[in-house]
C-alpha cells in the first residue's frame, strides 16, 4: 500500500509499505470501536429486551417437510428431498473418481514439475489469502454479534449458530477454490502432453474431464449443505443457519475474486509486456513473470469462477427460500415450492451429467481420430444440449410433484424456470457473437489493429464490449420479462409480488445447469495453463527426449503439430471463459431483485402494497438519490480494482526487467518466480483491502443514511453492475482473441500488429479479468449484508435516532477514506519530475532495492521490512 496524499514522487514511493498499514489499522479500530460504543450504549446487553423486535431472516422457521405428500401421496417431502442428498454424494464421488482419472494420466517428467511447482505456489497464495480473509471476516463478525445479541436479545447459542454457518460457508468457498486449482493443476500437463501426439481430441477431453469434474464437486457440495440445513436440524433454526451460510460464502467468494482478479492480470501484464520489450516468444520460459501469470490463471480464473459460482448457486437458493417463507401465504404451498425447488436443482445435476456423458460419447466417436477439430463445437453443443435436457426435466418433474397446484400452475412454473435454463444457453451464444476468434467483432478487432495500432484496437474493443452490453442487456430483460408475464397467470391467489418470485425462479434456471456452466468455465483455464506448461517445461531441448517419449510412452512426439493445437485450444479456452461471466453476473442481478424484496418486506411489515411501501416511489427523494449513489459506487470499484492492477504490474514488470536473463539460461530462477509472484499477492491483498473496507463501510453507512435511500442503492448497484461488468468481460474477450487471431492465423507474432494486439490485450486484462467479474460477489455481498445492515439502523433509530446520524457519518466517512486511499495510496509513487529526468536522462528501470541499495530477497529485504522498499524507474 502507497500512502501518497502530498504526490512528493520518490520520496513517496520510499513509504509506500506500512504506512497505509499504520493509518488503516487504526481507522478499522476506531470505526470498530464506534459501532461498539454506539450499540452497547442503545442495547443493553444479550439478556436485556429491546425497543426493536428485529432479526429479519434469521426468524425465518421452516414448515415440516414431511407434513406434505408428493406423487399421488407415495412419498412426503422429506423423503424426496433425501434422494437429493444421494445425487450429490453421487457428483461427489464422479468428482473424486474424475479426479484420480487425471492424475493417473501419462504424462513426461519435465511437464510435471512445472504443473507441481504452478500448484505448490498456487496453495502458499491460498493461503495467505486464507489467513486475510479471517481478518475481514472478523469485521462481519462483529457486526453480526452485536446486532444479533444485543439488539436482537438472541440467546447467544442462537448467535453462535449464525456464526458458525458463516464460517462454513466461507471455508466452502475455500474449498471448492482448493479443488479446483487441484484438478487444473493435474489437467494442464497432461494436456500439454497428450497435444504431442497430433491429434486434436485428447487436448479437448482433459480439460473437459477437469471442468466437469469441478462443476459437479462444487454444485453437489452446495446443494448437500442447503439440504442438510433443510432435512436434518431444527425447523426454527433454518433461517439462522441460512443466512449466516450465505454472507460467509459471500464474503468468501468477493475477497477470493476480488484478489485473485488483481493478482492474475498483474501477473499477465507484467508478462505479456515482456513480449513488446524483448522480442520474446509467448511463455518464454527465461521470463519469470510466466510462473505469476501460470499461477494467476488459477488464482483469477479458477479460484474466482469457483468461489463465485458456489456463492451464486447457493445465495440464490437462499433467496428463494426466503421469498416463499415470506411471501408465500399458506404453509402447505411453501412445503410444496420449496420441496420443488430443491428437487428441481437435484434433477438438474442429473441432468447435466448424462448430458456430459451423451455429448462425451458423441465428440469421441467424431473426433477421436480426427486430424482437426473445433474446439469451440463440443463445448456448444454440451451447453444447449443440457439446458434442453433440463428444460425437459423441469417439465417432467413439475407434473409429477406439483402437478396439483391449481390453475396449472405446474407448467406456468416450469416455463418461468425454464426461461432462466435458457439464458444459460442463449447468453454463451451471445458472448460468442463478440468474444470467438470466429466472430466478425474479433476480427474488425484485428483489422483495426492493422489499420490503426494500439489506438484503434483500443476503440474497437470498447464498441464490441458497448454493443454485447446492449444485446445481452436485451436478452436478458426479455427473459425476465417473459417470467413476470407468466406469473400473471394465478400467482398472485398463493402469493405476494409474484413477479418477484418469477425472477428468482428465472436467476434459478440461470444456474440450473451449473455444473456445466462450470466446466466449460474451468476449460479456459486449463487450456491456457497447457500451452504455458509446454514452453516452460523446454521439452524440446532435453537431450534424447523423443527416443524418450517414444520408448515410455509408445509414440513420436508431434512438436510443432502441439504447440498449434494448444494454441488453437485455448482460443477457444478464452472464449468459453468469457461465456460464464455473464451468466453468473446475471443471475447476480436477477436473484438480488429477490433478496431486496426481502429487505423491502421486513421494512414495510410483509406489507409492500400498504402506507410503507408508498417510500419505494420515485416521488420520494431518497430513493432517487440512492439511485445515482449506486452508480457512483460502481464506477468506482471499477477504477480501484485496475488501479491495483496498474501499480503492481509496474512493480512486477520493473523486477522482471531487473531481473530477467537472456543469454545462456534456458528458464528463469525459481528464486525469481517467486518473486513476481510476493509482488503479485501483495498488490492483490493491498489492492483487495481497501476495495473490500470500503464496500463494507459504504453499505453501513447508505443504510444509516436512509432505509428507502438504501433500497435505492441497492437497486442501482445491480442494474449499473450488470451493463458495466458486460461490457468490460466482452470488451476484454474480444481484445484477448484477437490477439489470439494474430499469433495462431496470421501467424504474425514480432510485427507490429502483435504489438498492437499485445497492448489491446492489456488493457483488456483488467478489465475482463479483474473488474467486471468482481462485480457480481459485490453485488451479492452488498445485498447480503445489506440485509444485516438496515435492520441494525432501523434497530437503532427506534433506540435513538441521533446515534443513527453519527453511525451515518462515521461509516460514510471510513468508506471515503477507502475510497481516497484506493487510489492515492496504491499510485506507482512517481511524478512528472522523475518522468521528465527519465525522458532527459534516457534512465534504464533498476532492480528493486531497499532503502539502504541492497537487493530484495524473493520480493522482500532481508530484515523482512517492506516499509522502506523502492522502485526508480518509470516502467515500460
Amino acid at each position: 500500500m502507497n500512502i501518497d496524499f502530498q504526490g512528493s514522487g520518490r520520496n513517496a514511493a520510499r513509504t509506500r509499505g506500512s504506512a497505509g498499514a499504520r493509518l488503516a489499522r487504526p481507522l478499522g479500530l476506531f470505526a470498530a470501536l464506534a459501532i461498539i460504543a454506539s450499540l452497547t450504549s442503545c442495547g443493553g446487553g444479550g439478556g436485556a429486551p429491546t425497543q426493536h423486535a428485529g432479526g429479519g431472516e434469521a426468524n425465518l422457521q421452516l414448515p415440516p417437510l414431511d407434513s406434505v405428500s408428493f406423487i399421488a401421496g407415495m412419498v412426503d417431502g422429506h423423503t424426496l428431498l433425501m434422494l437429493g442428498l444421494v445425487v450429490c454424494v453421487g457428483g461427489l464421488v464422479f468428482g473424486l473418481w474424475n479426479y484420480a482419472k487425471l492424475r493417473g494420466l501419462p504424462v513426461h517428467r519435465s511437464m510435471l514439475g512445472i504443473s507441481e511447482l504452478i500448484y505448490r505456489t498456487c496453495q502458499a497464495y491460498l493461503a495467505k489469502q486464507l489467513r486475510f480473509l479471517a481478518v475481514l471476516w472478523a469485521f462481519i463478525a462483529a457486526v453480526v454479534f452485536i446486532y444479533y445479541f444485543f439488539l436482537v436479545d438472541f440467546p447467544i447459542g442462537r448467535v453462535s449458530i449464525i456464526l458458525l454457518f458463516s464460517l462454513i460457508g466461507m471455508l466452502g468457498s475455500a474449498f471448492i477454490a482448493w479443488f479446483g486449482i487441484r484438478v487444473n493443476t493435474f489437467a494442464n500437463s497432461r494436456t500439454s502432453f497428450a497435444a504431442l501426439r497430433g491429434k486434436p481430441y485428447p487436448a479437448h477431453a482433459i480439460p473437459m474431464s477437469a471442468g466437469m469434474s469441478v462443476g459437479m464437486v462444487l454444485i453437489s457440495v452446495e446443494l448437500f449443505m442447503m439440504l442438510f440445513i433443510m432435512l436434518f436440524l431444527p425447523g426454527e433454526l433454518a433461517g439462522v443457519c441460512f443466512i449466516g451460510f450465505a454472507i460467509g460464502e459471500s464474503l468468501g467468494a468477493s475477497a477470493l475474486r476480488i484478489a485473485g482478479g488483481i493478482f492474475t492480470k498483474i501477473a499477465d501484464i507484467g508478462s505479456d509486456l515482456m513480449k513488446i520489450v524483448f522480442k520474446i516468444k509467448e511463455d518464454d520460459a527465461r521470463n519469470p513473470g510466466v510462473i505469476a501469470d501460470c499461477v494467476g490463471d488459477n488464482a483469477g480464473d479458477s479460484v474466482g469462477p469457483s468461489a463465485d459460482g458456489f456463492e451464486t448457486y447457493g445465495v440464490t437458493g437462499v433467496a428463494l427460500v426466503t421469498f416463499i417463507l415470506l411471501g408465500v401465504h399458506d404453509t402447505q404451498t411453501q412445503v410444496q415450492l420449496l420441496v420443488w425447488v430443491f428437487f428441481i436443482r437435484a434433477v438438474m445435476v442429473v441432468g447435466s451429467f448424462v448430458s456430459y456423458l451423451a455429448n462425451s460419447m458423441y465428440t469421441r466417436t467424431r473426433h477421436e481420430h480426427a486430424e482437426e477439430m473445433d474446439f469451440e463445437r463440443p463445448l456448444s453443443n454440451l451447453v444447449w444440449l443440457t439446458s434442453l435436457t433440463c428444460i425437459v426435466l423441469t417439465f417432467a418433474t413439475s407434473a409429477v410433484l406439483v402437478g396439483d397446484l391449481p390453475g396449472g400452475l405446474w407448467w406456468k412454473l416450469s416455463v418461468i424456470v425454464s426461461c432462466g435454463t435458457l439464458a444459460g444457453a442463449l447468453i454463451p451464444e451471445l458472448v460468442k457473437a463478440f468474444t470467438s476468434t470466429k466472430s466478425r467483432h474479433v476480427r474488425e478487432v484485428t483489422v483495426s489493429s492493422q489499420q490503426g495500432g494500439p489506438s484503434l484496437n483500443i476503440l474497437s474493443g470498447i464498441t464490441a464490449g458497448n454493443f454485447s452490453a446492449f444485446w445481452i442487456g436485451l436478452a436478458i430483460v426479455v427473459l425476465m420479462a417473459a417470467g413476470a408475464g407468466i406469473s400473471t397467470l394465478g400467482f398472485d391467489t398463493l402469493m405476494i409480488a409474484p413477479a418477484i418470485f418469477a425472477f428468482g425462479l428465472v436467476a434459478f434456471g440461470f444456474l440450473g445447469m451449473g455444473p456445466v456452466t462450470i466446466a466449460v468455465d474451468s476449460y479456459g483455464p486449463v487450456t491456457d495453463n497447457a500451452q504455458s506448461v509446454y514452453e516452460l517445461s523446454t521439452i524440446e531441448e532435453i537431450p534424447g527426449v523423443e527416443a524418450e517419449i517414444e520408448r515410455d510412452f509408445g509414440f513420436v512426439p508431434q512438436w510443432q503439430q502441439a504447440k498449434r493445437l494448444l494454441e488453437e485450444n485455448d482460443g477457444a479456452g478464452n472464449t468459453f471463459k468469457a461465456t460464464a461471466k455473464p451468466v453468473l453476473i446475471g443471475t447476480a442481478v436477477v436473484g438480488a431483485t429477490t433478496m431486496i424484496f426481502s429487505i423491502i418486506m421486513t421494512l414495510t411489515d410483509k406489507d409492500p402494497f400498504g402506507p410503507l411501501g408508498m417510500n419505494l416511489s420515485l416521488l420520494n427523494p431518497a430513493l432517487l438519490l440512492g439511485l445515482i449513489s449506486g452508480g457512483a459506487i460502481i464506477y468506482w470499484f471499477s477504477g480501484a480494482s485496475m488501479q491495483a492492477v496498474i501499480t503492481g504490474s509496474h512493480r512486477a514488470v520493473d523486477f522482471i526487467k531487473a531481473n530477467i536473463k537472456l543469454d545462456g539460461v534456458t528458464r528463469a530462477s525459481v528464486k525469481d518466480s517467486r518473486s513476481v509472484v510476493e509482488i503479485c499477492t501483495k498488490y492483490a491483498q493491498d489492492g483487495m483491502l481497501n476495495i473490500f473496507l470500503g464496500i463494507f463501510f459504504a453499505t453501513l453507512g447508505f443504510a444509516f443514511v436512509d432505509e428507502w435511500f438504501f433500497i435505492g442503492y441497492l437497486i442501482s448497484i445491480a442494474i449499473f453492475g450488470l451493463f458495466q461488468a458486460i461490457y468490460m468481460a466482452n470488451a476484454g474477450g474480444a481484445w484477448d482473441n484477437a490477439k489470439k487471431l494474430v499469433e495462431v492465423d496470421l501467424d504474425a507474432k514480432g510485427t507490429e500488429l502483435h504489438d498492437a494486439a499485445v497492448i489491446g490485450d492489456t488493457v483488456g486484462d483488467p478489465f475482463k479479468d479483474t473488474s467486471s467479474v468482481s462485480l457480481n460477489p459485490i453485488i451479492k455481498f452488498s445485498t447480503l449484508f445489506g440485509l444485516l445492515a438496515v435492520e441494525l439502523a432501523v434497530s437503532i433509530r427506534a433506540g435513538s435516532p441521533v446515534l443513527v446520524v453519527a453511525g451515518a457519518v462515521i461509516f460514510l466517512a471510513a468508506a471515503l477514506f477507502f475510497v481516497y486511499r484506493s487510489f492515492y495510496g496504491m499510485r506507482i509513487g512517481l511524478d512528472l519530475d522523475d518522468v521528465q529526468q527519465a525522458l532527459h536522462h534516457d534512465v534504464v528501470p533498476a532492480a528493486a532495492v531497499t532503502e539502504q541499495g541492497e537487493p530484495l530477497v524473493d520480493g522482500v529485504s532481508d530484515d523482512r521490512d517492506e516499509d522502506d522498499v523502492r522502485y526508480h524507474s518509470v516502467g515500460v
